[in-house]
C-alpha cells in the first residue's frame, strides 16, 4: 500500500466515509480560507504513516479564534473537502465535557461494538477510544471536538491512534496540547467573495466591501447580512443605514467582548425585520436560545399539558402549520441551521447568548422554566427500551445548558430523577453520581435539606457511590438521611423502603451479613406488607434476601429466592434490556454453583450471558459480573480453557472500564489468579494475588471476611510454591480472623480450615492436621451436607493425612466413601475425581462474590 505525501494513501475522489457521523451540512457560501485548509491538511497528513500508528502520541490541531470568526464552518469544510482521505469521520460537540463521551459511544456500533443503548454511555466511549487506538475496523479516522473549551477537561477522551484529531476553540490554552492553526475574521477579498457569492443578485463588489468593512469582516455577521438581505430585497444602502442607526446605542449598551459589535449589530436587523414579518418565530427562537448549543429534536416543540409554557409559545406549537414556517423562516433569516435529516434545529451559541442578553430577568426566567417543561414532557417513562435511551441521551446535552438543577418544579425534578434511573440502567455509573451531586447540592441550597426531592436524589447517590465502591460514603449517607424519609415520607412510603433495602446493602459491604440478612428479612415482610409479594419493589427486596442467605452458607434457600424473583419478573411482562433480570438470573446460577451443582451452573450462567450480551452488551457492569461467575462454574466443573478465556477478558475489561482499584476488578482479578493456579502458572497467581489481597484491603476495609479470604488464597499459593511456613502463618491469621467476624460454620471460615490442615500435613504435623480436618468435616456436613464439593474435598484430604498417621482401615473407607460420592455427584472424568481417586491434596479457594 502505498502512502501520499507521508499520509493517507490515495483514495478515489468525491467518495464518502464509510463512517460519516453527525458531521454538518456544508455551507454552500463558504468562501476563503484555502491556504489555512491546505496548512490544516498538510499538517495532519505529515504526522502518520499509512496505516500504522505511530510511535509518538498523535498531535490534535486546533481552530482558535474568537466567537462568530467561523472556525466550525472551516472545520465542517474539511471534512466535506479531504472526506476521501477517511474511512470514518465523526463530529462531536465538546462545549460540555461530560457529553463528549455520549457522542463517541454513539459511535460505538460502526466499530462493531454494543453501543449505548445497549452498554451504557461509558463503556461504549471506552470502547470506541481503544478501537480507534488500535486503528481496528478503521485506521484512517477523522474525529472533530467542536466549541472545546479547557484542555484538563478533554484529555481522557482525545484518541490515540493512527487517525486525525481536529479541535474548534476560543480557548487559547489549547496552544500548549495541539498545534494551533488561528482562524481570522476574513480578508477583504474573502469578505466581498462570500457577500457576492451570498447575494447573487443586487450587491456590487464596491457595495460588498464597504458592508464587509462596517461589519469587521466576521463571517457570522456577514452571514446575518447576506441572509437578511436575500430574503426581504433589501438594499445595502439601506442595509448601512440602520446599521448604523444601531451602533451608537450598542457601543453604549457596553456589550462584553465575546459579543463582537459588528455581529451584535447585523444579528439586531435580522431580529427587526422577523419581528415585524413573522413575530411568532422570534417566540420560537428566544425558547431555542435557552436550550444548549446542540441539536434540538424538532418534537419536543408539542403542546403540553399543564406545563410553564407561554401563551404565544402554546398557541404556536398546537399549530403544525404556523411552527413549520416560524422554524423555515428562522432557517431562511441564519438565526438557526436547520437538519433535515434528524429533523433538528440548532443555534449558534453566540446567537443565543445575544437573545438572552436581550431580555429582561424576568423574561429569561419565564423561558427558561418553558424550556424545563418542554424537556420534562419529552421525556419517556421506560429506561430500558432502545427508542426511550436515545430520547434520553437527547435530552442529556441540554441538561447543564438549560440549568435544568435551578428548577423548583415537581415535574422538573421528577424528570432529573429520571434521568438518573436512565444512567443507571444503562450502566453509566459516574455520570449519574455526578448529576446526583449536582441537583443535591442545588436543590438544598433552595429547598433545604429536608426537601423530600433532595432525599430521594442523595438515595440514589448513595446507590451510585455504591456501584463505584464508595462503600463508606453510601453508608453514611443512608445512615443520615433514613431518619428524615421516615419522619417526612413516612416509613412505607416506597423511597423510604428503598433507603431502608439499601441499608442491608451497607451492611454486606462492611462484612456483617449475618446483621444484613436479619435486616433484609425485616425489609421483605415490610415491602410484602406495603405493596404484595409481585410488585418490582418487593422482587428487588427477595434478591437481596437471597444474597444474603448465600452468604450466610444457605444455598438452599439463596437458590429458592433467587428463582422465585426470577420467575415472578419474567411474568410481569416485557423482560428486554432489563438489568433486573440479568441480576436474578445470575444470582439463580450463583447459588446453584455455591450449592454444588456445577453443570447446572454453566447452564444458566451460559444463559444469563448470553442475554446480558445481547440486551445489555458486552461491557455492561451486569453483564461481565455474569460472565465472571460463569468463568468460576466453568473452572469447577473442570472446564479450564473456556473459564480462563472467559476470566482473562473480563478481567481486562474490568481494568478498562473502572480501574484496578474497583472491587469488581479485584473480584475478576482473584478469579483469574485462582485460573491461573488452576492452569499451573503459580508464579503469575501469586503475585496478581497478593496484590489484589491488598487492594482488597483498600476497597472493603483490613477486616473484611473478603481480605481474610483472599489472604487465604494467598496462603494456598505459597504452599503449592513450596513454602508451608509462611503458608500456616497467613491461614492462621485468616482463620482466625474469618472465625471471630462469622462463625466457626460458615463456608469461608471452614475453606480457610481446609486449607490450613493441608499446611499442617505438609509441615509434618499429621496429628493436628487429621484433628483439624476431622472437625472440619464434621461442620462442613452439617453446614451443606455429606455430598457437597467442598465437604467431599475435606474428606478426601482427611483420608490423605489419616493415611500418613497409619489410620489406614479409616483412610481407606473414608477414601472410598468419598470417591463414589464424587463419581455420583460430579462424574468419574472430573478433575477432583481423579485427584481423590490418585491420592491428590484438593484445595478450598475462595472467589469473591460482588456485593
Amino acid at each position: 500500500m502505498t502512502a501520499s505525501q507521508g499520509g493517507f494513501p490515495d483514495r478515489s475522489r468525491n467518495r464518502f466515509p464509510e463512517v460519516w457521523g453527525r458531521v454538518p451540512p456544508r455551507h454552500k457560501n463558504f468562501t476563503g480560507r484555502a491556504e489555512q485548509l491546505n496548512e490544516l491538511r498538510a499538517g495532519l497528513m505529515n504526522q502518520v504513516t499509512a496505516v500504522v500508528p505511530t510511535p509518538e502520541p498523535i498531535v490534535p490541531r486546533t481552530l482558535h479564534g474568537y466567537g462568530g470568526v467561523g472556525k466550525t464552518l472551516m472545520a465542517v469544510e474539511y471534512a466535506h473537502r479531504f472526506r476521501e482521505e477517511y474511512d470514518l469521520v465523526w463530529w462531536i460537540m465538546a462545549d460540555q465535557p461530560g457529553l463528549v463521551r455520549s457522542a463517541l459511544a454513539h459511535l460505538a456500533p460502526h466499530l462493531n461494538l454494543p453501543g449505548p443503548a445497549v452498554t451504557g454511555v461509558e463503556d461504549a466511549a471506552n470502547g470506541v477510544l481503544e478501537a480507534l487506538r488500535r486503528g481496528d475496523p478503521y485506521s484512517r479516522w477523522l474525529l472533530v471536538f467542536d466549541n472545546a473549551d479547557e484542555p484538563e477537561e478533554l484529555n481522557d477522551v482525545i484518541p490515540q491512534g493512527p487517525g486525525h484529531v481536529l479541535i474548534t476553540t476560543r480557548n487559547h490554552r489549547w496552544g500548549g496540547v495541539a498545534e494551533t492553526v488561528p482562524v481570522n475574521v476574513f480578508s477583504e477579498r474573502e469578505s466581498v467573495e462570500f457577500l457576492t457569492r451570498r447575494i447573487p443578485r443586487g450587491i456590487t463588489t464596491e457595495e460588498a466591501a464597504e458592508l464587509a468593512e462596517a461589519l469587521g469582516h466576521l463571517p457570522l455577521a456577514l452571514e446575518q447580512a447576506g441572509a437578511l438581505q436575500a430574503e426581504t430585497g433589501m438594499s445595502v444602502q439601506e442595509y448601512l443605514g440602520l446599521l448604523s442607526e444601531r451602533t451608537g446605542p450598542l457601543l453604549r449598551e457596553g456589550k462584553p467582548p465575546e459579543y463582537p459589535q459588528p455581529m451584535t449589530a447585523a444579528w439586531q436587523l435580522s431580529v427587526a425585520k422577523l419581528q415585524e414579518n413573522l413575530p411568532e418565530a422570534m417566540d420560537l427562537l428566544r425558547c431555542c436560545a435557552f436550550f444548549g448549543p446542540e441539536p434540538i429534536p424538532r418534537d419536543l416543540f408539542f403542546p403540553v399539558e399543564e406545563g410553564h409554557v407561554r401563551p404565544e409559545m402554546a398557541e404556536l406549537m398546537a399549530d403544525p402549520i404556523r411552527l413549520s414556517k416560524a422554524i423555515g423562516q428562522l432557517g431562511r433569516y441564519a438565526l438557526v441551521r436547520l437538519d433535515n435529516t434528524n429533523r433538528t434545529i440548532q443555534v449558534h451559541r453566540l446567537i443565543q447568548a445575544l437573545v438572552r442578553e436581550e431580555l429582561d430577568d424576568c423574561t429569561q426566567e419565564t423561558i427558561r422554566v418553558e424550556v424545563w417543561s418542554l424537556l420534562s414532557a419529552a421525556a419517556p417513562t421506560s429506561f430500558t427500551d432502545s427508542a426511550a435511551q436515545a430520547r434520553y441521551l437527547e435530552l442529556l446535552s441540554h441538561m447543564r445548558p438549560a440549568r435544568v438543577a435551578e428548577s423548583d418544579l415537581s415535574e422538573v425534578r421528577e424528570f432529573g430523577l429520571n434521568m438518573l434511573n436512565f444512567l443507571y440502567n444503562s450502566g453509566n455509573y459516574e455520570t449519574a453520581s455526578r448529576y446526583a451531586r449536582n441537583f443535591i447540592e442545588r436543590w438544598t441550597a433552595d429547598s433545604g435539606r429536608a426537601d423530600p426531592y433532595v432525599l430521594r436524589a442523595q438515595a440514589k447517590y448513595a446507590n451510585r457511590l455504591r456501584d463505584l465502591g464508595r462503600f463508606s460514603e453510601a453508608r453514611d449517607i443512608n445512615r443520615a438521611i433514613l431518619p428524615l424519609m421516615n419522619d417526612i415520607l413516612g416509613p412505607d412510603h416506597p423511597d423510604t423502603l428503598a433507603v431502608l433495602s439499601g441499608r442491608g446493602a451497607d451492611y454486606r459491604s462492611h462484612g456483617d451479613f449475618w446483621k444484613a440478612r436479619e435486616h433484609d428479612e425485616e425489609v421483605l415482610n415490610r415491602y410484602e406488607d406495603a405493596f404484595g409479594p409481585n410488585d418490582a419493589a418487593t422482587l428487588r427486596a427477595l434478591n437481596n434476601l437471597a444474597l444474603d442467605h448465600a452468604l450466610t452458607s444457605d444455598f438452599t434457600t439463596a437458590q429458592k429466592e433467587h428463582e422465585r424473583a426470577y420467575m415472578l419478573f419474567k411474568r410481569s411482562g416485557p423482560v428486554g434490556g432489563s438489568p433486573a433480570l440479568l441480576s436474578y438470573w445470575n444470582g439463580m446460577a450463583q447459588a446453584v454453583r455455591l450449592a454444588g451443582d456445577f453443570t447446572e451452573a454453566c447452564d444458566l450462567g451460559e444463559d444469563a450471558l448470553a442475554y446480558g450480551r445481547e440486551q445489555l452488551g458486552v461491557d455492561d457492569p451486569r453483564t461481565l459480573r455474569a460472565q465472571v461467575d460463569l468463568s468460576i462454574a466453568r473452572r469447577l466443573s473442570g472446564e479450564v480453557d473456556e473459564a480462563l478465556e472467559l476470566g482473562q477478558d473480563a478481567h481486562s475489561r474490568y481494568l478498562r472500564l473502572y480501574g484496578i482499584n474497583h472491587p469488581s476488578t479485584l473480584a475478576a482479578a482473584m478469579c483469574l489468579a485462582n485460573l491461573w493456579r488452576a492452569t499451573g502458572e503459580l508464579a503469575g497467581a501469586l503475585e496478581l494475588a497478593e496484590d489484589t489481597d491488598q487492594r482488597y484491603a483498600q476497597a472493603y476495609g483490613h477486616d473484611h471476611p473478603y481480605k481474610h479470604g483472599c489472604t487465604s488464597n494467598v496462603a494456598l499459593l505459597y504452599r503449592l510454591m513450596g513454602d508451608p511456613v509462611r503458608s500456616r502463618s497467613m491461614n492462621e491469621s485468616a482463620l482466625a480472623a474469618l472465625e471471630a467476624r462469622l462463625g466457626r460454620d460458615h463456608h469461608y471460615t471452614l475453606a480457610a480450615a481446609t486449607n490450613l490442615a493441608g499446611d499442617l500435613a505438609a509441615l509434618g504435623e499429621i496429628d493436628n492436621a487429621v484433628r483439624l480436618g476431622r472437625g472440619t468435616l464434621r461442620r462442613f456436613r452439617s453446614l451443606v451436607g455429606e455430598d457437597h464439593p467442598s465437604a467431599l474435598a475435606c474428606a478426601s484430604n482427611l483420608a490423605l493425612d489419616l493415611r500418613a498417621a497409619r489410620d489406614t482401615v479409616a483412610a481407606k473407607e473414608l477414601a472410598e466413601r468419598t470417591h463414589t460420592a464424587y463419581v455420583r455427584t460430579l462424574g468419574r472424568e472430573h478433575g477432583f475425581t481423579s485427584a481423590c481417586e490418585e491420592g491428590r491434596r484438593l484445595v478450598s479457594d475462595f472467589d469473591p462474590p460482588l456485593l
